[in-house]
């Protein structure tokens, strides 16, 4: 026996469906989840074997990202030597990481195991807020940490390792923009619901009205491409800088170019493999493309821009050669090698110093004696050859040939651009 209650937002069914109950119960109770308003769509849902899917990945990002970065603040406590500016800000974004596990991902993977969204209408904004006011924290922070890399290689003098305000300064901008364009939504300008399969909220991308896409071009232009346009201009130009020095002196190696040059393209890689087909999903729901996307379609660009909780940390942080020094001290109850942890910084940034030598080596000038010179005609008493006689084949003293010989050779002074990096 089937009972159905008939109501004015949607149709509830109960009985033996089996599966297919099931999906349409899950169906209807995302479509519950929020109100709906014109130009809106109700989510799709998945099957059971796809919310288990995604709860077993849910669980996964959920578990790693807490460890992974809660095991950077615990090394970023513990060790002294981690407390410099450039850390400062990676800490950030592991805190902005840390919250995203604990505020986020236990509700979506709770939701995903039951197959449909379990905290109403008020934990749908709420969870959409945290998790994109959170999100963005994320990618300013990394923009934030590209430019000051930059600014601080091209700096003409060694970067002060106690001077925290720009960090602080870069760290605080980092947060107040995102709040800036997180706000709007509870104010009005677009709103927060359920999104993919109605087991996750984020910002309303599926309402096509003016309101809604005005929103979501500015987030996607604001939040998603400017801050990857500053990623690749300031590690852009580092690069070049790299190559420039290597070109002009020989302390900076090749295989120090090539790691670095690794670091950068990983970053770059996986910020776009985390977070470009999410921002391409959400504008293809925006334009009224959605029949192409599917809620297996729907939910991986959620994953993937989950995902980077757990890739943030490998990248920024056990890249790093003091916090791995760090990490293996804390592994074995020791104390960090005194020469690479406790002697440099760990920002990762170099001091260019130009200087130029004079273009000719000094002349030896003859020290000046205290007694006069003899004439000539002391010199005919003497019996010692004249000067004017023998100008042509008088051979010099044996100090002034030395000198001349050393000057010649001598290699001629070049300029040298000298880089230091601290790792």
């Amino acid at each position: 026996m089937i009972v159905c209650n008939v109501s004015l937002s949607c149709v509830h069914c109960t009985g033996g469906g089996g599966a297919g109950g099931t999906a349409a119960t899950a169906a209807a109770a995302a479509a519950d989840a929020y109100e709906q308003v014109p130009g809106s769509l109700p989510p799709q849902t998945l099957s059971p074997r796809g919310h288990l899917v995604v709860a077993v990945c849910l669980g996964f990002i959920g578990t790693f990202g807490f460890l992974t970065n809660f095991l950077v603040l615990t090394l970023f406590c513990r060790y002294r030597a981690l407390r410099t500016p450039m850390n400062l800000l990676l800490v950030s974004i592991s805190v902005s990481d840390l919250l995203v596990s604990v505020l986020g991902t236990p509700f979506s993977f709770a939701a995903s195991t039951q197959g449909r969204w379990l905290i109403g209408r008020a934990g749908c904004v709420w969870y959409g807020f945290v998790n994109a006011c959170l999100g963005i924290v994320s990618l300013i922070s990394l923009a934030v940490l590209s430019y000051e890399r930059y600014c601080t290689m091209m700096a003409t003098t060694i970067a002060d390792g106690r001077n925290f305000r720009p960090a602080l300064g870069g760290i605080c901008f980092s947060w107040m923009y995102s709040v800036v364009w997180t706000v709007p939504p509870l104010l009005g300008w677009s709103r927060y619901g359920p999104e993919g399969p109605g087991t996750t909220c984020s910002v309303d991308w599926r309402t096509q009205t003016a309101n809604n896409i005005s929103y979501i071009i500015c987030l996607f232009t604001f939040c998603l491409v400017l801050p990857f346009c500053v990623i690749l201009y300031s590690y852009g130009r580092l690069l070049r800088a790299i190559r420039q020095v290597r070109s002009v002196s020989s302390v900076v190696t090749r295989r120090r170019e090539q790691r670095v040059l690794l670091m950068v393209i990983t970053m770059v890689v996986c910020y776009l493999v985390c977070w470009l087909p999410y921002g391409v999903a959400a504008l293809l729901a925006t334009f009224g493309h959605s029949e192409i996307l599917t809620p297996e379609a729907t939910i991986t660009p959620s994953l993937l821009a989950k995902f980077s909780t757990v890739i943030n940390p490998f990248i920024y942080i056990f890249m790093n050669k003091q916090f791995y020094r760090c990490f293996r001290a804390f592994l074995k109850c020791s104390t960090p090698e005194r020469g690479s942890t406790l002697k440099t910084f760990s920002r990762a940034t170099k001091t260019l110093r130009t200087f130029r030598q004079e273009k000719e080596p000094p002349v030896c000038a003859p020290v000046p004696s205290s007694r006069p010179a003899p004439n000539s005609s002391q010199l005919a008493s003497q019996g010692a050859p004249s000067p004017s006689i023998h100008n042509s084949t008088a051979s010099p003293p044996p100090a002034a040939a030395a000198a001349a010989a050393a000057a010649a050779n001598k290699p001629k002074p070049k300029l040298v651009l000298v880089a230091y990096y601290r790792e």
